[in-house]
C-alpha cells in the first residue's frame, strides 16, 4: 500500500537529531576564532546532507536538517525574532530530573523591547540548503518554536510596557509577526511545519501551574490563551501547508521537566487548536494515558511518541503494536501514527545514545508502522 495522504506520515520524527562529532568539533574551532563562518556552515552543509540521507535510508518519509546549525530547538529562533534581544546575565534556570537526580539548563534570557516581526522567514537560509538536499519521495520538515515558548519563558516581566503597555498588544503583535513567518517560509516552498510547545505539555503538571500562579500568572487558563495565540498565528494559512504541533515535558541531555497526562489542556487543546497533527509524548507511565485523545476530532492524526528518545534500550515491537491498540479504543486507527517521543538532540549536547542507537530506533518506528498500516 502507499500513503498519499501527507504528512504527518505514519512513520514520522520529531525533528532534531544527534550531531556529529566533526560538526561538535567544528563548533568548537569557530568559538575559539580558528576557522570563520564560512567554513562552520560548509560543514554543517556537509553533515546535514548526511543526515538526510540516513533518514532517507532507515525508510523515513519525513527529512529535517537534525536542527543542526541550532544551538537549542527554540532560543535560536526566538533571539531571531525584530523586536527580541537575548539578555546575558539573567539566565533562565529550569531544573530536569532523570533517574540519577536533577540537572539545569540555564539559556540566557530574554526582553521584548522593540515592535515585534518578522520581515524575512526565520531559518529561511537554511531551509533552503535542507530543500536542496532532500530525496526523492522525502518531504522536507521545518521545525521551530511555537508563540507560546516566548511568553512561557519570560512572561509579562520580560516584556516592555513602553513597547507593549498590556499582554495584549503583545500578544496581537507576537501571533502577527508569526503569521509573516508561516507565510513566507510557505512562499518559500515549505509544504510541511512543526510548532514545538513544552508549555503546553508542561501545564499539565500541577507543580508547573502552582510555579505561574507564584509569579501572578493565570496559571489555570493559560493555556487557552496559547490556544488562541497559536490560531490567530495560523489563520488564513497557505493551501498546501500541513502544521503540527509537538508537545513534550522537557528534553535535555536524556532528562525531562514536568510529569503528568493531557488530561488538563486536552479538551481545549485538541478540540480548539487548529493544526493538522500533534506529536505526543508517550514513551512512559510520566506520560499518562491515552484517555485525554477522547477529545481528538476527526481529520486530525495523532502522531503516538511511544520510542524513547531518552534511553538506548529498543522498545518491543509487540509492545508498540499493542499500545497502538490501546489509542485506537479512542482515535481511529487511520488517524494515529508513530514517532519517537522527542528529538534526539534538542540541545546541541544531545541525548545518551548513539548514532547507531539512534539509527536502530528510528528503523523500528519505520518497521512497525509498515506493519500496521502497511506503509510507513
Amino acid at each position: 500500500m502507499t500513503d498519499t495522504s501527507g504528512p504527518p506520515f505514519r512513520a514520522d520524527h520529531v525533528g532534531s537529531l544527534l550531531r556529529p562529532q566533526r560538526l561538535l568539533d567544528a563548533r568548537a574551532r569557530f568559538a575559539a576564532g580558528e576557522i570563520d563562518a564560512a567554513e562552520l556552515r560548509g560543514t554543517e552543509d556537509e553533515a546535514i546532507a548526511d543526515v538526510v540521507r540516513l533518514q532517507g535510508d532507515v525508510g523515513l518519509r519525513t527529512a529535517t536538517d537534525g536542527e543542526f546549525r541550532r544551538a537549542s530547538w527554540h532560543m535560536d529562533f526566538i533571539y531571531a525574532i525584530d523586536g527580541i534581544t537575548k539578555v546575558t546575565g539573567e539566565d533562565i534556570v529550569v531544573h530536569f530530573k532523570n533517574a540519577d537526580g536533577t540537572i539545569d539548563f540555564t539559556p540566557a534570557g530574554l526582553h521584548v523591547d522593540g515592535p515585534l516581526s518578522i520581515d524575512e522567514p526565520i531559518f529561511g537560509p537554511d531551509f533552503a540548503y535542507l530543500q536542496s538536499v532532500v530525496g526523492e519521495g522525502q518531504t522536507a520538515k521545518l521545525t521551530i518554536p511555537s508563540p507560546s515558548m516566548v511568553h512561557y519563558r519570560g512572561g509579562a516581566a520580560a516584556i516592555d510596557p513602553a513597547v507593549y503597555p498590556d499582554e495584549d498588544a503583545f500578544w496581537d503583535a507576537l501571533s502577527a509577526a508569526y503569521a509573516q513567518q508561516v507565510r513566507g517560509i510557505a512562499a518559500q516552498g515549505c509544504t510541511y511545519l512543526q510548532l514545538d510547545d513544552t508549555s503546553l505539555a508542561y501545564l499539565n503538571d500541577p507543580a508547573q501551574r502552582a510555579e505561574l500562579a507564584a509569579q501572578g500568572r493565570d496559571a489555570e487558563h493559560q493555556h487557552e490563551r496559547y490556544i488562541r495565540q497559536i490560531n490567530a498565528a495560523l489563520a488564513g494559512r497557505p493551501e498546501g501547508l500541513t502544521v503540527t504541533t509537538h508537545m513534550c515535558r522537557g528534553n535535555f541531555r536524556s532528562s525531562w521537566v514536568a510529569e503528568g497526562g493531557y488530561d488538563f489542556v486536552a479538551e481545549a487543546l485538541f478540540g480548539g487548536l487548529e493544526v493538522d497533527g500533534f506529536f505526543l509524548e508517550y514513551d512512559d507511565a510520566r506520560s499518562g494515558g491515552f484517555e485525554p485523545l477522547r477529545f481528538v476530532p476527526p481529520g486530525r492524526r495523532v502522531v503516538l511518541g511511544l520510542v524513547t528518545t531518552k534511553r538506548p534500550e529498543l522498545e518491543s515491537k509487540d509492545d508498540l503494536k499493542r499500545r497502538i491498540d490501546e489509542a485506537a479504543r479512542l482515535v481511529p486507527l487511520e488517524q494515529l501514527a508513530l514517532s519517537p517521543q522527542c528529538g534526539f538532540s534538542s540541545t546541541v549536547e544531545g541525548n545518551a545514545l548513539t548514532r547507531d542507537e539512534q539509527i536502530a530506533k528510528l528503523a523500528l518506528v519505520v518497521e512497525t508502522a509498515q506493519e500496521v498500516w502497511g506503509y510507513a
